[in-house]
């Protein structure tokens, strides 16, 4: 079954885009690729139980099991071996993608604190967008008793769009609410 954010992309989003970008072919519309998110817990090396809840937030938000990941080399100021690990992260793509997207749009952003909507400026120039958020306490899927830190995370979202005006022109359309 389609989310309601896919079948508002098929249905009005290409529509939209078309005639405000003036493509002529359906196959030109940017759409969603792939999102990204990540957990950098450098706090890792000294306690363990940190991944731990890294993986059970990433896991509960996106609904697929994230990827531990290690440290390539050694660091002794940060006292930092190869081979630890210091973060988590999933990629989710396809119908959980959607789902992901429209609930991080209607549920968790508006629970941010003063929030007047996300920063325009977060663009790669190839039209994927890049935010981060402060504490992923923001999901409604988190059980506040279940947690071992409040921690924040990178949200990347990848777009076919060819530059930063395709991309945010798309993740207008679906919703994303920038302040500028």
């Amino acid at each position: 079954m389609a989310s309601k954010l896919h079948e508002k992309y098929k249905n009005e989003v290409v529509q939209a885009l078309m005639k405000e970008l003036g493509l002529k072919n359906y196959y030109q519309v940017p759409k969603l690729e792939k999102i990204t998110l990540n957990m950098g817990l450098g706090e890792a090396v000294s306690d363990s139980k940190v991944i731990e809840g890294g993986v059970y937030t990433l896991s509960t938000i996106t609904g697929q099991k994230p990827v531990v990941t290690r440290s390539k080399k050694a660091i002794s100021n940060f006292k930092l071996r190869a081979g630890i690990p210091i973060g988590v992260k999933v990629t989710v793509r396809g119908e959980r993608m959607y789902e992901f997207l429209e609930r991080l749009i209607v549920a968790a952003l508006p629970r941010v604190r003063d929030f007047r909507g996300v920063s325009g400026k977060g663009f790669d120039g190839y039209g994927n967008y890049t935010l981060g958020i402060k504490e992923q306490l923001i999901f409604p899927e988190i059980d506040y008793d279940k947690i071992y830190k409040v921690m924040g995370m990178n949200i990347s979202i990848g777009t076919t769009a060819r530059n930063d005006v395709e991309g945010k022109a798309l993740l207008r359309l679906l919703g994303m609410p920038f302040r500028n």
